[in-house]
């Protein structure tokens, strides 16, 4: 009974208040000095609870120097899946990789009803679709995730580049946010070779039981880098934009490249991707005017680029010769990896 008792006092003390000490008692039916030991039951288990002098007392939970268990009821587990979900699908910049290991964590231990609110949310939920990232399975994610923390070797299916499929069995290392995509690096025991998958293009994840034998690379992070962009085209841009630097850093989010003041009005933008198209899109929906200084792949695109919009906005106007029929997408370079 005490172990109940002190998951429902703890329950009461989440609530963001302040509770009277007798108010407290009456709710779980014990005594005041019940109340008094089981705080300080809570308090040795790292819950930081702090009491307030006066008649009555008071206790609250205040914020403390290590992060304890919560207590969550199932509307809030719920909220909080469902957000781990989405921030698993669009990743946010610096809390991509912190957010599929909380939703792993949750959803080991969320009860069957819940995890079938959670899929549902899920499924009934379409975002907007945009260019900021690439549509992942959550489920994948954490799939990978568990079988990650528990140094598990797994299987899945495999989607290449060219789409030809593939089994796969691999000793899973690290789940990697690089550019707009999802990667996981892992040992690939059919190849005998590290390998980088785009977590979009795996399917059927199975955990096989049997522990992960091979070492991770000493730095993984140096090592994706590495792969995605040693044999991908990489442009370096330099742009002067007719707005302020904090109005560029602001409309171009994450990864903005290096911005550097000009004058109150104008900054110069160091930037780099492995496609033109990509470029020229972040510059053009900044929505003010510019100058492409550099590379003159990229000069040659954006007049290319004018020029389609203007015929666009006159039809009939004749394409010069050897431009692509209109309604023919151009052609781009490949991304990395295969």
């Amino acid at each position: 009974m005490t172990s109940l008792r002190l998951l429902s006092l703890l329950s009461l003390l989440q609530t963001p208040r302040e509770w009277p000490g007798g108010e407290l008692a009456e709710r779980l039916g014990v005594s005041r000095r019940t109340i008094r030991r089981d705080v300080e039951r809570l308090r040795d288990l790292g819950y930081p609870v702090a009491a307030s002098m006066g008649a009555d007392g008071g206790y609250r939970l205040v914020a403390g120097t290590a992060m304890p268990p919560l207590l969550l009821d199932d509307e809030e587990a719920v909220a909080i899946a469902v957000g781990l979900v989405t921030a698993a699908r669009h990743p946010v910049q610096g809390i991509e990789e912190a957010s599929v290991r909380a939703l792993a964590k949750l959803e080991q231990v969320l009860p069957a009803r819940l995890r079938h609110r959670v899929a549902s949310l899920g499924a009934a939920t379409v975002p907007l679709p945009g260019v900021e990232g690439f549509d992942v399975d959550p489920g994948r994610l954490t799939a990978l995730a568990v079988a990650i923390a528990n140094r598990e070797r797994v299987r899945f299916r495999y989607l290449a580049a060219d789409g030809a499929g593939s089994a796969r069995l691999v000793d899973p290392y690290r789940l990697v946010v690089a550019g707009r995509r999802w990667y996981l690096l892992a040992h690939d025991h059919d190849r005998d070779d590290r390998r980088l998958f785009r977590v979009d293009r795996i399917d059927d994840v199975r955990a096989t039981g049997a522990r992960t034998t091979t070492r991770e690379p000493d730095d993984p992070a140096a090592y994706v880098a590495a792969k995605l962009y040693s044999g991908a085209p990489t442009y370096e841009a330099v742009v002067t934009l007719h707005a302020p630097a904090a109005d560029v850093t602001r409309g171009l989010g994450a990864n903005p490249g290096e911005i550097t003041p000009l004058d109150g009005r104008t900054c110069l933008l160091r930037a780099s991707a492995d496609t033109l198209d990509w470029l020229a899109f972040r510059l053009i929906t900044l929505g003010c005017e510019f100058e492409v200084r550099e590379p003159p792949e990229l000069v040659e695109h954006v007049r290319a680029l004018a020029a389609r919009l203007t015929r666009a906005s006159a039809p009939g106007t004749p394409a010069p010769a050897g431009s692509p029929p209109r309604g023919t997408p151009r052609s781009r370079r490949a991304a990395p990896p295969r």
